[in-house]
């Protein structure tokens, strides 16, 4: 066997199983926010409860499929870019998933039924920034729409300065006229949980870019 036929042996298998798995994990993470955006937009604490159940256990499968992409970066010899950069985007992605469990976990568990605008424009930033890395992830798989991948990452830069400045915003409101402290401390982890996830589609949307730097 040639070496050009080993090389094609390798390579179609490693862009039939990372793509794939990339693409689960983004999209379970678009799945999560929705819940998110749906649930703190919710009157109905019930209603509620029963959205943030169903975000761990959405935060449950993206952990297997991150397990499944670590596995295969040991199986496989030939991936399709750096296996830094998978595993960097495989953990950026993951982090998203982890901190939108978080904070429907601490809403929940801190039992936090009046949700503040703040809150609830946090999801909408996180779901907005999740929507536009699941656009760029899709795009990975040939890497021929390069300006699709690098908008999207424009607008994913731009979403986390916005929920940046929300949060400030918010927790200055906190300090100046939130007079019960348990509840400060409450909102305020909330609330940084929330602006975390953001950061993460940002982390995320920073590999992508090094990636699209690299196989330029």
């Amino acid at each position: 066997m040639t070496l050009t036929k080993i090389f094609k042996y390798f390579v179609p298998k490693g862009r039939k199983v990372f793509f794939p798995l990339f693409e689960q994990a983004s999209s379970n993470v678009v799945d999560m926010a929705k819940m998110l955006v749906e649930a703190v937009n919710s009157a109905d604490s019930d209603f509620r409860e029963d959205l943030y159940s169903k975000i761990d256990k959405l935060e449950t499968k993206g952990d297997e499929i991150s397990h499944q992409i670590y596995i295969e970066l040991s199986r496989n010899f030939i991936t399709p870019f750096d296996r830094e950069d998978i595993a960097a985007l495989t953990g950026a992605i993951d982090d998203i998933a982890d901190n939108i469990q978080g904070s429907a976990n601490r809403m929940s568990l801190y039992r936090i039924d009046d949700l503040i605008e703040a809150i609830r424009k946090l999801s909408m930033f996180i779901l907005q920034g999740s929507i536009e890395m699941d656009k760029a992830v899709k795009e990975l798989k040939n890497l021929k729409n390069i300006r699709n991948i690098a908008d999207a990452c424009i607008r994913i830069n731009s979403i986390e300065h916005q929920a940046d400045d929300v949060f400030d915003r918010a927790v200055a409101d906190l300090f100046l006229y939130e007079k019960d402290a348990i509840q400060l401390i409450k909102y305020k982890e909330i609330l940084s949980a929330l602006e975390t996830a953001t950061d993460m589609c940002e982390d995320a949307a920073n590999v992508m870019e090094t990636i699209l730097v690299k196989n330029a």
